[in-house]
């Protein structure tokens, strides 16, 4: 109580500090509570939003990593598990060019987003990639999707990927992999025509060892080097497929 007395007595004798020490106070606690708040996701399935280019990777002799910069270092990029991403570009006559995309980050990764991407000699949109330099923006919008993932929704999956679609494989399968509480198991099938084809490897292999039980992938290839111990050509596929897929 005798406390309580002196600090009135203080603050009546010393109005102004009071008020300023409260205020500083007050501000502090606001902003902390600010800063600790996550930034809305980015992506708003009704509008294309533009994001910059910071960085590109070069893979193999025809793929690259993309990297886009969130416009907030704590922001995620909102895509549920299983959908993917539209791309808005204009080509050399100035036409819209639309396609999908699925990046190998996820929800857990903030602050940016990458994207594995296969340049065609032919593609509208990867050529227009292709020429994209840091700096640069893409339209971006989403999610876009019938299929999202929910949690332990089949006992066993099996995948089929060849080229550039094993990344919305490697979205799913990595996103059931870190949940402690999804059991599934996961079979994927990866074809390539050549050893030098095979994308996000290091990956793919980095899931397998550190989930044995739950994730196998199989590389196969039509046109192996002679050291290949995987597997070769399509008339083995049959065979794995069966055994990838029946507890599916």
């Amino acid at each position: 109580m005798a406390d309580m007395q002196q600090l009135t007595q203080l603050c009546l004798a010393n109005p102004v500090p009071v008020i300023v020490a409260l205020v500083v106070v007050i501000v502090s606690v606001v902003l902390a509570l600010r800063g600790s708040k996550a930034a809305k996701p980015f992506l708003d399935p009704q509008q294309f939003k533009p994001l910059p280019l910071i960085r590109i990777d070069r893979l193999t002799h025809n793929t690259k990593r993309f990297v886009f910069a969130l416009p907030d270092p704590k922001m995620c990029l909102g895509l549920p598990t299983g959908q993917h991403i539209t791309f808005l570009a204009k080509d050399d006559e100035g036409k819209d060019v639309y396609r999908p995309y699925t990046p190998t980050t996820d929800d857990d990764t903030l602050g940016q987003v990458e994207f594995v991407i296969k340049v065609y000699p032919s593609g509208k949109m990867t050529q227009i990639m292709d020429r994209l330099v840091v700096g640069d923006t893409m339209l971006m919008k989403g999610p876009r999707g019938r299929f999202q993932y929910s949690r332990n929704m089949k006992k066993a999956i099996g995948m089929i990927a060849g080229g550039t679609g094993v990344t919305p494989m490697y979205q799913v399968a990595a996103a059931i992999l870190k949940d402690p509480h999804d059991t599934t198991r996961i079979s994927l099938l990866f074809g390539n025509l050549t050893a030098d084809d095979i994308l996000i490897k290091q990956e793919l292999d980095a899931l397998a060892e550190a989930h044995p039980k739950r994730f196998s992938v199989y590389y196969v290839l039509n046109t192996p080097p002679a050291s290949w111990d995987g597997e070769q050509r399509l008339d083995w596929w049959p065979q794995r497929l069966q055994g990838a897929l029946q507890c599916a």
